[in-house]
Formats: C-alpha cells, sequence, structure tokens
C-alpha cells in the first residue's frame, strides 16, 4: 500500500473514529486509562479496530493519545512508554493489514504552558513517536493540541524521531479560537512552517464548528492538505454515561460537506462510533 502522502494526492482518505469514548460506553475502562488496555486486553483494542476497518476506514490511528510520558506517569505507566506504543502500533498494523495505513496518534501532554521547557516537551514527543514507528505506523497524527508552544515542540520532538509523514490538528472553541487564543489561520501557517504534512481540526463542539475552521483555514493556506475529525458534539451525563446527540446521519451530511471543502483526510472524534464511519463512508463513496 502507498504511503500517506501518495494517498491523498491521489482523493480523499478516510479515517477512523474515536477509541476512549467508545472503550469507555462499552465498560472497557474500569477506572484505566484507554492505554492500559494494550497490554491487559489487547483483544478489545483489536475489536475497535477492525471494527472500524470493517466500516470502511483506510487509516487506523493508534490506542495511544494518552501515551506520552507525562500522562502515562499518573497512571504509574510511565516506565512503558515504549513498550505501550510499540504494541498499540502493531496491534493497528496487524488487523489493518494491506487495506488501511497505520496512524500513531499522539495527544498533548496535559501540562500547564510554561510548566517544562520546550527541550523536554521534545524529548517526550520525540520518545513516542520513535515507539510508534517502531511498532509499525505509516504516520504520526497529533492532535487535540491548543497551544502552538506545545504544537511546535510537538513537531519538533517528532521530527527528531522519524521522517514519517506528520498530520497535525488542533482544537477550537465556539469563538473559533483554540484555548489559548489561537485563529484557524494562525494554527495553519505556523504548523505547516513548522513542518507538518497535513493541517486540521478535531474534536471541538462537532462537524460543523470543525467545517468553519477548515473554511478558514483553507482560505489562509490554499495549497495545504487539510484534515477534519470532528466530534459527536458536546456530551450529556445520563447516569453513568456520556450520550452524544450526533449520530450516523450528521456524520454523513458532514462527511459531503467536507469533502467538497477539499478535505483529504476525513475522519470523526469523541463520541463517534463504527457506524458514523460507514455513513461517511457511504456518503463519500468510500468502499473496501
Amino acid at each position: 500500500m502507498s504511503g500517506l502522502l501518495s494517498r491523498l494526492a491521489e482523493g480523499l482518505l478516510l479515517g477512523d473514529g474515536a477509541m476512549g469514548t467508545l472503550l469507555a460506553d462499552r465498560g472497557d475502562l474500569q477506572g484505566q486509562p484507554p492505554e492500559a488496555l494494550l497490554l491487559r486486553q489487547p483483544a478489545r483494542i483489536v475489536a475497535v479496530h477492525r471494527a472500524y476497518l470493517e466500516a470502511g476506514a483506510q487509516l487506523l490511528t493508534t490506542n495511544t493519545f494518552g501515551g506520552n510520558r507525562l500522562r502515562l506517569a499518573r497512571a504509574g505507566l510511565a516506565r512503558q512508554v515504549r513498550e505501550l506504543n510499540r504494541t498499540a502500533a502493531a496491534l493497528a498494523r496487524e488487523v489493518a493489514g494491506t487495506q488501511a495505513l497505520v496512524g500513531g496518534c499522539l495527544g498533548p501532554t496535559g501540562t500547564r504552558r510554561g510548566e517544562y521547557a520546550a527541550a523536554t516537551l521534545q524529548e517526550v514527543f520525540a520518545e513516542q513517536a520513535a515507539a510508534l514507528a517502531e511498532g509499525g505506523a505509516d504516520c504520526l497524527v497529533l492532535e487535540t493540541l491548543s497551544a502552538l508552544e506545545e504544537a511546535q515542540a510537538a513537531l519538533a520532538g517528532v521530527r527528531m524521531a522519524t521522517d514519517l509523514p506528520v498530520v497535525c490538528l488542533m482544537t477550537f472553541g465556539a469563538n473559533l479560537r483554540t484555548a489559548t487564543g489561537v485563529t484557524p489561520e494562525e494554527a495553519a501557517q505556523a504548523l505547516l512552517s513548522w513542518g507538518a504534512d497535513v493541517v486540521g481540526a478535531n474534536c471541538g463542539l462537532g462537524p460543523q464548528q470543525v467545517e468553519a475552521v477548515l473554511c478558514r483555514m483553507r482560505q489562509a493556506c490554499p495549497q495545504a492538505s487539510l484534515a477534519a475529525r470532528p466530534s459527536a458534539g458536546l456530551p450529556r451525563q445520563v447516569g453513568k454515561r456520556a450520550v452524544y446527540d450526533l449520530g450516523p446521519e450528521a456524520f454523513a451530511a458532514a462527511a459531503r460537506r467536507l469533502a467538497a471543502l477539499g478535505v483529504r483526510l476525513l475522519g470523526a472524534c469523541c463520541g463517534s462510533t463504527p457506524a458514523c464511519i460507514a455513513a461517511m463512508a457511504k456518503a463519500v463513496q468510500k468502499k473496501r
């Protein structure tokens, strides 16, 4: 199978949907971080990857959103960064086979701005990226970033560790700015200048908001390869469950609009399910 950039040059590539919220809804976590299941119950992770592949996903992202040293330390797993990330990539690679690409997922460190020096953050991201590459990732997906300082450190760290293509996504609020005040235009221009191959937005308040962000990124950077992974909106707490209101129909409609906008990498985030990806695949006529 050709690599990410050549696939994107050919047309739209459909990614997968949420991992953490799906595992939580199924009752798989039991107070554990999703990454803990990689070693304790890997079959549960494999089942999610397989469900997304069967739904039509052409890019499977690893169960490593919180797989960096600083986040894993909260669960006493800081010494297992390499093992967890290599395992996650290998599991996704096993399911993907020759049918799909594997994207190594890297989320934010969850630290305060200025809490760690840029050099330390670079080392943290480099460590995770190297392990994902060793495990068989075809590309890396940095997502849910809000501060440009962390994004810059993440991209620098990733480039220290590997030459795999990098997708970099930031998360925006209702005012179409990140939590640190970054605009879509500022994000796209900065991320591209720091070496991201694909830029875009993920999570947020839902597909319409992500679409608005991508429109502004497209205007600022007409030649950029764009990616969108919207959430299913904001959750409501029903008993012990987080319930999302947007389902497959909303994602199908969003897929058509985002594809028309010229988005090259399309997937979904929090609250989405394999049914959402199947609806998106049908909407953009992606057939396995």
